[in-house]
């Protein structure tokens, strides 16, 4: 099994900065992408940003040039440095990998449990 724990959100003033942190821990035998999602209420969960093993990232238009993905692959972590915050980066944000296992085929699919993000205007 695969566990995700995130780490760093809070309360923020609009303009301002957040780093959130998400490390796996686990039995695993590599971690493929690493992702954050997030959900706001009353809204679907949707993709943030994802970064590859080599280090290729995508982000989603509405934080371009404001989120930055990176990870330690050493460490299995992943982080997510917001800046330049908005009211409507307001959400929860949950950490995602795609992992695989020892044995041929195994895969897991964890989230992490969420941390909470408020932005204020």
């Amino acid at each position: 099994q695969v566990q995700l724990v995130e780490s760093g959100g809070g309360l923020v003033q609009a303009g301002g900065s957040l780093r959130l942190s998400c490390a796996a821990s686990g039995s695993f035998r590599s971690i493929n992408i690493m992702e954050w999602y997030r959900q706001a209420p009353g809204k679907e969960r949707e993709l943030v940003a994802g970064i590859s093993r080599d280090g290729n990232v995508n982000y989603a238009d509405s934080v371009k040039g404001r989120f930055a993905i990176s990870r330690d692959n050493a460490k299995n972590t992943v982080s997510l440095q917001m800046n330049s915050l908005k009211p409507e980066d307001t959400a929860v944000y949950y950490c995602h990998a795609a992992v695989a296992g020892w044995g041929f085929g195994i895969r897991y699919d964890p989230w992490g449990q969420g941390t909470q993000v408020i932005v204020s205007s």
